[in-house]
C-alpha cells in the first residue's frame, strides 16, 4: 500500500458533534484520523486539534500532519497540540509557545490541609462546616440537575461578565451537561438540605479536572469554593490523581483564588505545524491567538473593567 493510501484508510468524512461554545449548543466539524477525533475551527483562520485534549494524549503527530496535509479539502490552515501533564519538557521539534495552567500537586489531603493552604483559608472552611454546611459526593440525579438550575438562575452576570448558563431550564440543564457524566464525579455543598454549590470532577487518568464549579452568589459570605475545592482534593487523593488542574493560569481574582487553594503555575509545550501560507503568516504574525492578543494587557486590564461595569449597569 503506497504511503498516501496508508494516510487516507486513517482518515474519516468530516462529521458534526454537539458541544457547548460560551455556554449556547454549537455544531463542532470533526474528522477521524487514526482512531482519534480532531476538531476543525470555523472562520478565517482554521485550525485542528485533538477534540478532547485534556483527555487524551496524541498518539502520533506526525501521521496526522501528514494526513491533514494530504487532504486539502478539510481545509485546515493549522494543527495544533500539547503535551498533557506531568510532561513539560518538550518532546518534539515542532515550533511551540508554552500554555500555563493551574497546578496543584497531590501528596495527600493532610499535606494539603496542613502546607498548601493558609491558616485563613483552613478557618474559612471550618466556619463553614460549623455553620452547617455538608460537602458529598453525590449522583447527576434530577435533584443534582434541579440544584444546579437554581444556581444557574441566580444572577445574569458572574466575574463581571455575561453568564453563559443563566436562563436555562431544568431540560436543557440536564441535556447540556450529562454529555460527559461518565468520567465526572460530582460533589454538591448543601446547607438546610438546599444544594448551594456543586463541582463536576473530571478523572483525566493523571489528573482530576475542575470542570464546572459555581456556588450560590446568596451564600458568598461562607466563600463556599474553598470547601468544594477541599472534597475535590479529597477525592483526587483518595483515587490515587497526582494532580488538581482548575484550567488555565491567568492574572485576574479568579487566579488569586486558585493561588490561595495552593495552585501553582505549570508551562506545557503547545506545538503550532502550520498547513497552509495562510498558517505560516497566521503563525508568524501571532493572528493564530486572535486579535485580542495583539493588545497590551494594560489594555486587555481596562476593557475587562468596562465589561464589568457595563454589564453591572444593566441588572
Amino acid at each position: 500500500m503506497s504511503d498516501s493510501a496508508r494516510i487516507g484508510s486513517r482518515v474519516s468524512d468530516v462529521f458534526t458533534k454537539e458541544t457547548l461554545v460560551e455556554g449556547a449548543p454549537a455544531k463542532l466539524q470533526c474528522v477521524e484520523i487514526a482512531g482519534q477525533v480532531f476538531s476543525l475551527s470555523s472562520g478565517f483562520l482554521r485550525v485542528a486539534q485533538l477534540e478532547d485534549e485534556w483527555y487524551e494524549d496524541l498518539r502520533d503527530p506526525a501521521v496526522v500532519i501528514d494526513a491533514l496535509a494530504s487532504r486539502r479539502s478539510l481545509g485546515a490552515d493549522l494543527f495544533t497540540f500539547w503535551q498533557r501533564l506531568p510532561h513539560a519538557e518538550p518532546a518534539y521539534e515542532y515550533p511551540l509557545e508554552w500554555d500555563k495552567i493551574a497546578v496543584l500537586k497531590i501528596t495527600s489531603y493532610e499535606h494539603w490541609w496542613n502546607r498548601q493552604i493558609k491558616s485563613r483559608i483552613r478557618t474559612t472552611i471550618r466556619k463553614a462546616e460549623r455553620e452547617g454546611l455538608v460537602v458529598r459526593e453525590v449522583a447527576f440525579d434530577d435533584d443534582f440537575v434541579r440544584g444546579m438550575t437554581a444556581i444557574f438562575n441566580e444572577t445574569p452576570v458572574r466575574q463581571g461578565r455575561k453568564f453563559w448558563h443563566y436562563g436555562k431550564d431544568f431540560d436543557t440543564v440536564k441535556r447540556q451537561f450529562s454529555r460527559y457524566v461518565h468520567r465526572e464525579r460530582m460533589i454538591g455543598a448543601y446547607l438546610d438540605g438546599e444544594m448551594v454549590g456543586f463541582v463536576m470532577l473530571g478523572d483525566a487518568g493523571r489528573y482530576g479536572l475542575l470542570g464546572q464549579i459555581l456556588s450560590s452568589i446568596r451564600h458568598r459570605d461562607k466563600s463556599l469554593n474553598y470547601s468544594l475545592i477541599a472534597k475535590s482534593v479529597e477525592l483526587c487523593a483518595s483515587n490515587g490523581l497526582e494532580y488538581l488542574v482548575y484550567w488555565y493560569w491567568g492574572d485576574d481574582s479568579l487566579t488569586e483564588f486558585k493561588r490561595r487553594c495552593g495552585f501553582e503555575p505549570v508551562a506545557l509545550p503547545r506545538y503550532y505545524i502550520p498547513l497552509t501560507p495562510k498558517g505560516r503568516i497566521a503563525l508568524r504574525t501571532g493572528l493564530h491567538h486572535g486579535p485580542v492578543a495583539w493588545l497590551p494587557p494594560s489594555m486587555k486590564r481596562l476593557l475587562k473593567r468596562w465589561r464589568a461595569a457595563w454589564y453591572e449597569a444593566r441588572q
